[in-house]
């Protein structure tokens, strides 16, 4: 696997594995894909992957599980 998330077939490929490890802890996380054109800095083109997740985390669960009393908080406090 090419480590170059830059290019448009590899910022496609990021996007499929944030994707797949969000949905398979329950979350919905949407992440667009933003053709940025030619960077002088870099020589060539460049693709963003942007996503609604904040400070690295995802906005709201696919499905809502019942609360849970008496549990310890954990790091999805107030997410979703």
């Amino acid at each position: 696997m090419s480590g170059d998330f830059c290019d448009t077939d590899g910022a496609r490929r990021l996007k499929a594995r944030i994707e797949e490890y969000w949905s398979e802890r329950g979350f919905d996380v949407n992440i667009n894909l933003v053709e940025a054109g030619f960077v002088p800095a870099m020589r060539s083109a460049r693709t963003d992957v942007r996503s609604n997740m904040i400070n690295g985390l995802p906005p709201r669960r696919k499905v809502e599980r019942p609360a849970q009393i008496g549990r310890a908080s954990s790091y999805l406090r107030g997410v979703g």
